[in-house]
């Protein structure tokens, strides 16, 4: 017994040094045996909102993807604190910038595992194979892997990071180097985002030599803290803890469970019954209750959101900014926060929170004046108004508790202007994809920060770049452009803070959406749930949490 706690306790000595980076497999050596960790037998069910559209997460956009994916499945070669914004290793250990800013080296973590599964067996470790994959498949359209499986990949092309990165090179097997054609300067907080998550080469080899490859949204794999086991559209969806976890203390659970549950009052109905025992986007009308429930954790914290009203410019009269300035004044946003954010909602004025740095704090809305409104559109060459869609969205988020009350009360507002408004809405994952594709005239949606750069909310929501992805107004203005270009191509933070001071002021004046609100952030939880926190970013994440 002896000899055996002996060498159990080398084994677990070697692999420390092996995740530290001590120590090397020498090149060829295919996956080891790795001890597994004894998770608790705890199960924590989630009330979530909303059915994810799929978990191949360079694909999506939206917080209900994020978590239901990338959060929980996957990692990336740097990411964000849990809980914060700052930058912490990842799959890579450390990395190193040149001199010039063009080149970025990750020297990667051992003795990371991919997942196992039933349809899927790893026959070695996470290694630099695996992120050269991951990047080519989003960069190169000839990969074959591409070619078998065609999708978009609307962050890459959002951040400009199709045009940006030239070469992603494997050093050797720990070590990936990445070639920028200029300095960017949100580069290593944009490779911490959801589309950066590392996926297995193996397992995306097998599925395209087996004819499979769209499989990879349907049965994931990655090296995250669950692992995935099945999903019933619009109902459950469940994972395992990962037992093999690279991140020591990180699993506290051995089941998690989403319980899809879309009506905001079933699902916290659930909660106080602790059929699940954390829920998502209580609406204002029940925080009172929920805070007064002696079995109910609330979090609370400034969200770091925005809610607006977007306008296809693609479309006439949208082309026009007279239309939209008009159409923005005589939404009666004070009323829209009053009824719908109930005291959780803050004025928006700006394309960013007023919380994000350079926040152009000498900017504000135009008034609510419908006759003035009117008087607009009459200039534009529309006196009897027009008619419109107006498309809510099917869930809630924070940034919007009640999508279809807040359409109904501007679809008011706009029909005293002579605006007629036909409200439209779509389940979620349709919805977001329909945008995509610009078939909407007017759209609620929503932006909860990625990782606390301007150019996340400016370029990814703005920028020419972005008008087949967020950019849901498909508003290409080419001065604004140029200034998100020269924004991320600048590294000093007060010239940077100029640059897109500049770019909210035309903003502004061109009014491409309409800001409605920013909200606070709320995530109800049983007492008995540890270690949970609201993520600034939007998503929520299940490792580091437990249960009592």
């Amino acid at each position: 017994m002896k000899s055996l706690i002996n060498a159990g306790l080398r084994a677990m000595a070697a692999r420390a040094l092996l995740s530290a980076g001590l120590i090397c497999l020498p090149l060829g050596v295919v996956r080891a045996a790795h001890a597994a960790t004894a998770l608790p037998d705890k199960t924590l069910v989630y009330c979530s909102e909303g059915s994810p559209a799929g978990f191949d997460p360079a694909q999506y956009t939206t917080g209900t993807d994020f978590t239901a994916d990338t959060f929980t499945l996957y990692n990336r070669l740097v990411e964000f604190e849990r809980g914060g914004t700052q930058i912490e290793a990842g799959l890579a250990q450390s990395w190193e910038v040149s001199p010039d800013g063009l080149q970025y080296t990750f020297h990667l973590r051992h003795g990371v595992e991919f997942h196992t599964t039933p349809y899927f067996k790893p026959s070695r470790d996470f290694d630099a194979d695996d992120v050269v994959f991951t990047f080519e498949r989003m960069l190169d359209p000839t990969l074959p892997f591409n070619r078998a499986y065609p999708v978009q990949f609307p962050y890459l092309v959002d951040l400009g990071l199709d045009k940006l990165v030239a070469k992603v090179e494997k050093i050797d097997p720990y070590t990936v180097r990445f070639t920028l054609r200029q300095v960017n300067a949100p580069f290593l907080q944009n490779m911490a985002m959801e589309f950066a998550s590392i996926l297995s080469a193996e397992y995306a080899d097998q599925l395209l030599k087996a004819g499979r490859a769209a499989e990879i949204n349907l049965q994931p794999i990655g090296t995250g803290p669950f692992i995935f086991r099945s999903y019933t559209k619009d109902a459950t969806l469940r994972f395992d803890g990962n037992p093999h976890y690279w991140k020591p203390g990180a699993v506290q659970l051995s089941r998690l469970i989403f319980s899809i549950t879309v009506d905001p009052a079933v699902r916290m109905q659930k909660l106080k019954r602790d059929e699940c025992q954390v829920a998502a986007y209580p609406r204002p009308a029940d925080l009172a209750d929920l805070k007064a429930d002696p079995a109910i954790a609330m979090l609370a914290q400034a969200g770091f959101n925005l809610g607006y009203m977007s306008y296809n410019v693609s479309h006439k009269p949208l082309d026009q900014a007279e239309v939209r300035r008009a159409l923005d004044m005589a939404i009666d946003k004070k009323a829209i926060i009053a009824s719908i954010y109930q005291g959780a909602g803050q004025l928006a004025t700006h394309p960013m929170p007023p919380t994000q740095w350079s926040y152009d704090t000498s900017l504000s809305g135009a008034p609510f004046d419908p006759a003035k409104a009117k008087a607009l559109l009459a200039k534009a060459g529309y006196p009897n108004g027009f008619d419109i869609s107006l498309w809510a969205m099917p869930v809630q988020r924070p940034y919007n508790p009640n999508a279809r009350l807040m359409a109904e009360m501007i679809q008011s507002d706009w029909a005293k202007i002579g605006v007629h408004a036909k409200i439209v809405t779509y389940e979620w994952g349709e919805y977001i994809k329909r945008a995509h594709a610009g078939e909407d005239d007017t759209m609620l949606i929503g932006w909860n920060g990625d990782n606390g750069d301007p150019d996340n909310w400016l370029g990814t929501l703005l920028g020419c770049s972005a008008v087949d992805g967020n950019n849901f107004s498909k508003w290409c203005d080419k001065s604004f452009d140029a200034l998100i270009i020269k924004g991320r191509n600048t590294t000093d933070q007060a010239a940077r803070v100029k640059i897109y001071t500049e770019a909210q002021q035309i903003f502004a004046a061109q009014l491409p959406f309409s800001p409605i609100a920013h909200s606070t952030a709320y995530l109800p939880a049983s007492k008995n749930v540890t270690g949970l926190k609201i993520e600034p970013l939007g998503y929520l994440r299940f490792d580091g949490v437990g249960l009592k």
